[in-house]
């Protein structure tokens, strides 16, 4: 069997489903049962963990032959750091309890390095705490997701201004669709090579972008004029608190890109296993835009 965590996600729903359509058994681990129909319709088992409790992340661990863990950043969480280190303990401690073959974990690029990343310094905890927890363990690295931008697109087509964190517009920088993440992380898991040590596997799409390139996809799907702008570092935290994140969050995220745009956020040197998705920025944000078109119109139907 199959465990699958966060399989409600787009990555974690991609994996379950590459895993059910050939034919074995998932369990799909969620935080919230209202997510939970369209993984019963493939036939996964649903139960719900809380990533913070230990007994309950072992109920779900139970019987796996293999599992997919992540570490998700909380929402709305006035201590995020102290959450997502809660996480990766109670994850470390139910694995090492009860090791099943293979672990696979959704990473990010730059958790090789021990410095201030922000929030990816999160991540080289949650590698190094799983060293040794199964027979076969598989840290799956992935550059930004471009889902993650879906937060600015609403107001970057009403402004026609993308206010951007990436310096400067033109730095070209990796990224990668959340379902490319979630389909080599089910390939990897029916195939998971031998070896001593941990497996790196890095994965980003099949291009590398800039905040020029997002503004230009997002004026091509909106039909109107999009540019990026940036925004100035001072500026950051200001409009971080003002969309509900917590000081403590904030500080998470202005550091991070204080080493991305550095350049320090990339591939490991060296790295000899990489992946390339096939999933294009404009076919990530077409049925997102499509989707915001269509809200004002169903709700006033």
């Amino acid at each position: 069997m199959y465990v699958i965590f966060g399989a409600s996600g787009n990555a974690g729903f991609a994996t379950a489903t590459a895993l059910r359509h050939a034919g074995h058994t998932v369990r799909a681990v969620v935080r919230d049962t209202r997510h939970s129909a369209r993984l019963a319709a493939l036939g996964c088992e649903v139960v719900r963990a809380d990533l913070t409790d230990r007994a309950s992340v072992a109920a779900a661990i139970r019987g796996a032959h293999a599992v997919q863990i992540l570490c998700p950043v909380p929402v709305a969480d006035a201590h995020p750091e102290a959450t997502m280190r809660t996480m990766v303990d109670v994850a470390a401690d139910a694995l090492r309890a009860d090791p099943p073959e293979t672990v696979l974990a959704l990473s990010d690029y730059g958790a090789e390095l021990d410095a201030n990343t922000g929030i990816t310094r999160l991540y080289h905890y949650f590698e190094r705490q799983l060293n040794a927890v199964a027979a076969q363990l598989i840290l799956l690295r992935s550059a930004e997701h471009m889902q993650n931008w879906r937060r600015t697109i609403p107001a970057a087509l009403a402004s026609g201004v993308l206010p951007s964190f990436h310096h400067p517009l033109n730095k070209r920088f990796p990224t990668v669709a959340a379902q490319d993440v979630g389909a080599a992380s089910a390939e990897l898991l029916l195939d998971p090579a031998r070896g001593h040590g941990p497996r790196v596997v890095s994965i980003e799409g099949p291009r590398r972008i800039s905040a020029a390139y997002v503004a230009d996809v997002l004026a091509e799907i909106g039909g109107h004029e999009v540019v990026a702008r940036e925004l100035p570092r001072e500026q950051w935290t200001p409009v971080l608190l003002r969309a509900g994140l917590s000081e403590r969050h904030a500080q998470l995220i202005v550091d991070l890109y204080d080493v991305h745009n550095a350049g320090k956020i990339d591939v490991e040197f060296g790295m000899h296993e990489r992946r390339f998705g096939k999933t294009e920025l404009i076919e990530v944000f077409a049925p997102i835009v499509s989707g915001l078109r269509a809200g004002p119109r169903m709700q006033g139907a």
